[in-house]
């Protein structure tokens, strides 16, 4: 059975170490099973989450509003205009939900109609926003713009310097080997989207291949399909050595080691983590309240802030949901494939997936240290792993949070939210000055 609190064996000094370290958890973790047949049988007792039917609803979810004055607020805008906090934009996953590809690269206007609206859509209910009538622009471009925007106009309204407050800035976007030229290509043509080109940095999510079991026990199948390891390999490979880079003016990639990384890390009182999907994100990407929260909280020896919003019950969904476990006597968040039995509608507090590391040197040298808790995967007769990003709350002092207003989770899952999203996407063009000064930004 799952434990996500429990120490983890992995090597994470480079792919191949990591992937020794996958064959001989599976070894452990499988110990009885003689086939992938028997693997597949036991998926869903390794995975489930120790104590299960013991969960309780949440008890120690802080209130937001109460963790920040407006003093702190006014400070923590002066911090983000000075560098401190890494944004960290996670754009690898597959997006098998959606059904409609790598959502960086989807524009709306070419890949949606009132008839393909992206898989489990509800095509009876009439949109008030037609594809078509939305300006030629992928997500991926829009959520860099209104990062962008918003950092510009925070800047004017504290009379500095747009440009240089733009280049204090550093970025960390995550993408997957089958994008990656696309949304590099679209990071150059856009001139970085007004950051400076030597902080915007970059990560390829690897891919795996899978392992089999054969009379010695559990090995990699080189011939096998290669498949992502989730978001939570996702961050264990950001402290790998020489995953991240930024793009020199000559095209070329420049790596940064481990340790450069770990150093830059130093000097950042936070690192947010958004999701390409977050749809408030459209809306106002730097939240002051959360960040001011998130660095209170970290003053106080908090290393992750997760924020928890309802889910909603006409249309619920998968994912973390936080739960108060008295076996170790604090909330927790777990992801939906570890809760056996329990169905989205059960669901009622979920992650919002957009996560606080309040002095990210220290969670990242534990999470090196470590690594996390390895669910298994049995997809297309091979065994894959499929670690949680959310997970890291097990391994380091983690803080629950929600707004006063508890309002549904807002973000661009599947078909039912695509009309959701279109509205979020007008609205956007539709902020005063913000298109002009798009196309003189970026050239888009």
């Amino acid at each position: 059975m799952l434990d996500p609190s429990a120490p983890v064996t992995l090597d994470l000094t480079n792919f191949d170490t990591y992937l020794n370290s996958c064959c001989q958890l599976a070894g452990q973790k499988l110990m009885n099973c003689q086939s992938l047949a028997q693997a597949s049988m036991r998926e869903s007792e390794v995975n489930c989450y120790p104590g299960l039917r013991a969960l309780e609803d949440p008890r120690q979810v802080l209130t937001l509003e109460s963790l920040a004055s407006l003093h702190d607020i006014t400070e923590q805008a002066w911090r983000v205009l000075e560098g401190t906090i890494l944004w960290e934009h996670t754009c690898a996953g597959e997006a098998t939900r959606l059904g409609l590809g790598a959502k960086y690269l989807i524009v709306p206007s070419k890949h949606l109609a009132p008839s393909s609206l992206g898989r489990d859509a509800d095509l009876t209910q009439p949109l008030t926003v037609e594809p078509s009538h939305l300006a030629h622009l992928s997500l991926g471009q829009r959520h860099m713009l209104q990062q962008a925007w918003n950092i510009w106009r925070l800047a004017e309204g504290l009379g500095q310097d747009p440009c240089q407050a733009m280049a204090r800035q550093h970025l960390l976007i995550i993408i997957n080997n089958h994008t990656a030229e696309q949304i590099l290509d679209d990071f150059t043509k856009a001139n970085f989207y007004g950051f400076r080109r030597e902080h915007v940095l970059f990560m390829i999510q690897h891919s795996f291949p899978g392992l089999h079991y054969t009379g010695a026990g559990w090995q990699i199948d080189y011939d096998s399909p290669r498949r992502l390891h989730n978001h939570g390999q996702m961050v264990m490979q950001t402290v790998m050595d020489s995953q991240l880079f930024y793009i020199e003016a000559s095209g070329d990639k420049h790596y940064l080691g481990c340790n450069e990384y770990l150093e830059m890390l130093k000097s950042k009182t936070d690192k947010v983590s958004f999701n390409i999907e977050d749809l408030d994100y459209l809306n106002e990407p730097i939240d002051m309240l959360g960040l001011a929260a998130g660095h209170n909280l970290g003053q106080q020896g908090y290393q992750m802030v997760m924020e928890v919003v309802a889910n909603n019950p006409s249309a619920p969904i998968k994912g973390g949901a936080c739960y108060y476990d008295p076996r170790l006597e604090r909330d927790v968040i777990i992801e939906s494939f570890q809760l056996q039995g329990i169905t989205p509608a059960q669901i009622t507090h979920l992650n919002k997936n957009v996560n606080h590391y309040p002095n990210p040197y220290n969670a990242m040298v534990i999470l090196k240290e470590r690594g996390l808790a390895m669910p298994i995967a049995i997809k297309e007769d091979h065994l894959y792993f499929q670690p949680v990003q959310g997970d890291i709350n097990f391994i380091v002092p983690t803080a629950f949070v929600q707004r006063a207003k508890l309002k549904p989770i807002c973000s661009w899952k599947s078909g039912r939210n695509t009309p959701e999203a279109l509205v979020c996407m007008q609205r956007q063009e539709e902020r005063p000055g913000f298109m002009a000064w798009a196309r003189d930004l970026a050239g888009l």
